[in-house]
């Protein structure tokens, strides 16, 4: 598996990915519903927008706001298959594995909770 620490310090040089942060009220929704519940929504994200080889909306699927986890893909260039291909080497026009949604969800996940310590 990949780093995710040497993939976190990569995606903090970037002015773009580096520029998505939570707000006030994301963190209030994540201590509402907790962090097991955000790692089952980006499961299901994940799963539905991101997994199909083909997407129809490709690199348009994933909102800016609205949930900590879309945040988290775009600071973390898993928003879609375009970024997944460029910063993850996950080639596009494929079926993402189990490993490969894991993997993609462990990035989100450490990257929402580095961003609610911060904010502690």
């Amino acid at each position: 598996m990949r780093d995710i620490d040497k993939l976190m310090y990569s995606l903090s040089k970037s002015k773009f990915r580096s520029s998505f942060h939570l707000k006030k009220s994301d963190i209030a929704y994540i201590e509402r519903i907790g962090m097991d519940k955000i790692r089952l929504h980006a499961y299901d994200f994940i799963t539905k927008r991101i997994a199909p080889a083909e997407i129809k909306n490709d690199g348009k699927q994933t909102p800016y706001h609205g949930h900590p986890v879309f945040i988290a893909e775009h600071a973390t260039a898993t928003c879609c298959r375009g970024c997944l291909s460029k910063w993850h080497n996950i080639p596009k026009s494929k079926n993402l594995t189990e490993e490969e949604i894991d993997y993609i969800v462990a990035v989100i996940m450490t990257w929402i909770e580095n961003e609610y310590k911060l904010e502690k």
